[in-house]
């Protein structure tokens, strides 16, 4: 389950990077074009990342207290579950033992 989280994870910081070339070439093309200065470009994308960057902040944040919360209902279910075959175990051990049958009898 971990891994298959940093995956996801990692799938997510890979699509900010292919996200931030494709800004910054299509700003590039904005310059280019004499539609955009350098110096606006830069500041866009300066915006364009720190949104970003807090976007995947959040997003971050968000994932791991799900994850802390699967995990704790998680571990309540294994505890639960603990305590019933606990319990079973014991009133197994407290009743009496059935005497050994012989061979040929039922």
């Amino acid at each position: 389950m971990i891994d298959l989280i940093k995956k996801t994870l990692l799938a997510g910081v890979g699509a900010a990077v292919v996200t931030k070339d494709k800004v910054e070439d299509a700003l590039g093309d904005f310059v280019r074009q004499g539609k955009v200065s350098a110096a606006d470009a830069r500041i866009m994308a300066e915006k364009i990342a720190e949104q970003g960057r807090k976007e995947f902040e959040t997003l971050s944040q968000t994932l791991g207290g799900k994850i802390k919360e699967s995990l704790a209902r998680s571990d309540e279910q294994t505890q639960a579950r603990l305590a019933a075959l606990e319990a079973r175990v014991q009133a197994l051990e407290q009743k009496p033992a059935a005497p050994p049958t012989r061979a040929g009898e039922p």
